[in-house]
């Protein structure tokens, strides 16, 4: 059913500006979760035709719809206005709601826009609203439009990188996709996923060999690997192999072997790992077990102090536990060799991690950084998973190539992917020094300019159009992504009057 035709009662009715909330509403009716996008993807070209507007629907799903300029706009330069129709769909516990079949249950209170029990989507759908709005109303003057909404951008931007921009002539792009009212976002890092491996020899016999243990690091703060890697968090993975190394050397220290097993932490290359463990197992060689279980309880004691002090401002929870392991596993799983586990001890050692420079021009800003989100054992194999981000691609090059140096040093293997470029700040905009002077007229004061060390889809459209000016702004958003998510109604009309007096001064 074409959302415009429902009889379903509408929930954000007489609220202004009215066209703005009546598309936004009808959006929330349509199942658009990443990875789901059909439906709305359909709705847009549903929407292109009905008012005889020129678009492009691709394979993935992303649309582009171009409109002419207005009266004495007509031969003006285009402009690109983008937003992605993806949403990411969460849940209260206890709501019961089909995200690939059910719309949302809108609700309005004390002055913002919620959804009952789950996510909103104003992150992006505020966007394609105030496009379709646009789009739907002759009166408002502009020059010719090029929107550009594409599809699973919550998924690593998969619609910009896969969308062909060779029919869009703007160089001038505003993107909708900011939470935060009175930001101009300019520039963010570029990213890369890099996954390295080593295949390590196990032996063959369990002579001598003690039962299986396990060194844990848990209870960390962890976050996002690009807001919050200046923070001072500390990285699970990174501890453990300080902490092994520990351990490693002071069972040489007593005549035994300490012999890696797996290696496990972490859970996504974008979240700073809040826990890491390492099973393990002793070649004795004629050492009493207990003897030298002693003082691996105590090393480990002692590095546990040590990061308890190191971490004090940032990791209250922190905890570093040695334990003996039920050992079913011991049967059917050997450690690896000595000269396997070196290697794997070395890789946790000297891979770079963590802030690796800071802007030259943009104070506090993270220029460049690395983080180990992933170790996992699969056979013979640890594989560790990197998220590379940097705002000069030749930066992110350069500690993409130390990985590949020490990884091929160590014997094992290296692939990049996800692979997207960083939108560099432009110290030359006038598409910039425009909003700047627009919004401080209407606000009375100066917007703040920002750049962030994360993704954006404007890095991505940067690299595919030569040339291309590009801010990001948006209206106040809270708690996106999570079931408390919420849209401020005045902070959308503000943003809606900021947006038209932008695209009436283009020229």
């Amino acid at each position: 059913m074409n959302p415009e035709q429902t009889s379903e009662k509408s929930v954000l009715e007489g609220i202004a500006p009215e066209a703005v909330f009546s598309f936004f509403e009808q959006i929330c009716r349509i199942p658009h979760g990443s990875g789901h996008t059909k439906q709305i993807s359909d709705f847009l070209v549903a929407f292109a035709k009905e008012r005889d507007i020129r678009y492009r629907q691709d394979e993935m799903g992303n649309v582009i719809l171009f409109q002419e300029g207005t009266s004495g706009y007509e031969d003006k330069e285009p402009v690109i206005l983008q937003g992605h129709m993806d949403m990411v769909c969460v849940a209260e516990d206890g709501v019961e709601i089909d995200f690939e079949k059910e719309g949302l249950t809108l609700e309005v209170r004390d002055g913002f826009v919620t959804a009952k029990g789950t996510s909103l989507g104003g992150d992006d759908g505020i966007a394609v609203a105030m496009a379709l709005a646009i789009l739907d109303d002759p009166t408002i003057p502009h020059p010719p439009l090029e929107v550009v909404i594409t599809v699973d951008e919550e998924v690593g931007m998969l619609g910009a990188a896969g969308i062909d921009l060779s029919d869009v002539k703007g160089k001038r792009l505003l993107n909708i996709d900011s939470e935060d009212e009175g930001y101009l976002l300019l520039g963010c890092a570029g990213g890369a996923t890099v996954t390295t491996s080593l295949t390590g020899n196990r032996i063959a016999k369990a002579e001598a060999l003690s039962g299986v243990y396990e060194l844990a690091i848990s209870s960390l703060v962890g976050g996002h690997s690009g807001v919050e890697i200046d923070k001072g968090r500390a990285n699970g993975c990174v501890l453990l192999g300080r902490a092994a190394e520990g351990l490693y050397e002071v069972a040489g220290q007593k005549g035994a072997t300490l012999l890696f097993q797996s290696l496990k932490g972490g859970g996504k290359d974008n979240a700073i790992p809040t826990a890491a463990s390492l099973r393990f197992r002793l070649f004795l060689g004629g050492e009493d077990t207990d003897l030298v279980l002693k003082e691996l309880t105590e090393e480990t004691r002692k590095w546990e102090e040590i990061f308890k002090r190191e971490y004090a401002a940032t990791e209250p929870d922190l905890a570093l536990t040695l334990v003996s392991v039920n050992d079913t596993a011991k049967e059917s799983v050997m450690p690896f060799d000595e000269a396997s586990t070196r290697k794997l001890l070395s890789l946790l050692r000297l891979v770079p991690n963590g802030i690796q420079s800071m802007s030259r021009d943009i104070p506090g800003l993270v220029q460049t950084s690395l983080n180990l989100g992933i170790l996992q054992t699969k056979e013979d194999t640890v594989s560790a998973s990197y998220l590379v981000r940097s705002s000069l691609e030749s930066e992110k090059k350069e500690v993409i190539g130390r990985i590949r140096g020490l990884t091929e040093l160590l014997g094992g293997k290296m692939d990049v992917a996800g692979e997207y470029p960083a939108w560099e700040y432009k110290k030359d905009s006038p598409l910039r020094e425009l909003m700047k002077e627009v919004f401080t007229e209407q606000y009375g004061k100066e917007p703040v300019l920002q750049t962030i060390h994360a993704g954006v889809e404007c890095g991505i459209f940067a690299r595919k159009i030569e040339g291309m000016e590009a801010v990001s702004f948006g209206p106040d958003l809270s708690d996106i992504h999570s079931p408390k998510e919420a849209m401020d109604i005045a902070s959308v009309q503000r943003t809606w009057k900021y947006l038209l007096e932008i695209l009436k001064r283009l020229n």
